[in-house]
């Protein structure tokens, strides 16, 4: 059996990973996984990843959960070029830092916002109030000058003049608000220079290849929801 990859390319994290797998000529199955099916909940992909989420990687009899620790498992394993994870001890501490702190800064705000704008009103049939969706994008707007002030600079890559599994991971982020019709690189054009530079470097059509479902979002209907999905999905935008 060789390397499986779990991956519903809806998900931030599984793009991330199929780019750099797909970039990096790493042979993988593609096991492609819908959230929306439910088939993460199911007993055979339990014995994937008793977590039931995704991506999650099955390399023989070794299984993995959490996109960054595959991610680093690939780069070791296929001895993948220097720049994505470098053995400079410095440049790799930047790359730490990054992934460390997007968790709760660009993952979580911008998730934030795409859940508003694009599942919310699909499931309730209501639009979130004006208000609280501007709450939302000024939340996302001081992440991301901080990203751009802190992060990038005035460098081409987040670590210097190479693209790192840092940049990799930021873009596939900053591309859901996107999908949910908040155009975050229309008025930054540092930021918007930046992601040419990540899609040049990973390639462009595997680039747009990866997100082309995520940029058609908002043609999903209610019925394409398995019902225990659609009640989960519920109950957590309400909380929002």
């Amino acid at each position: 059996m060789g390397l499986e990859l779990y991956l519903d390319l809806s998900s931030q994290p599984c793009r991330a990973l199929y780019i750099f797998a797909r970039s990096n000529n790493i042979p993988f199955e593609f096991k492609r996984m819908e959230l929306i099916k439910g088939q993460h909940m199911t007993e055979e992909f339990r014995k994937v990843n008793m977590l039931m989420k995704v991506p999650a990687l099955r390399d023989g009899s070794f299984t993995l959960a959490e996109s960054i620790a595959i991610l680093l498992y690939l780069t070791r394993k296929f001895k993948t070029p220097d720049h994505w994870y470098p053995s400079d001890l410095q440049k790799r501490a930047k790359v730490d830092e990054y992934l460390a702190w997007q968790h709760t800064s660009i993952r979580e705000k911008g998730t934030k916002l795409f859940l508003a704008k694009v599942p919310l009103p699909l499931i309730t049939g209501q639009p979130l109030p004006p208000e609280k969706l501007k709450g939302l994008i000024e939340e996302l707007n001081i992440v991301l000058k901080q990203f751009e002030e802190k992060f990038l600079q005035d460098k081409p890559f987040i670590v210097g003049n190479e693209i790192s599994l840092a940049d990799l991971v930021a873009v596939a982020e900053l591309m859901q608000p996107v999908a949910a019709g908040y155009n975050l690189f229309e008025e930054r054009p540092v930021l918007a220079e930046w992601r040419s530079r990540v899609e040049e470097a990973v390639g462009k059509q595997l680039f747009q290849e990866a997100h082309a479902g995520i940029l058609n979002v908002k043609n999903v209907t209610t019925d394409m929801i398995a019902p225990e999905m659609l009640e989960y999905y519920k109950q957590r935008l309400l909380k929002q």
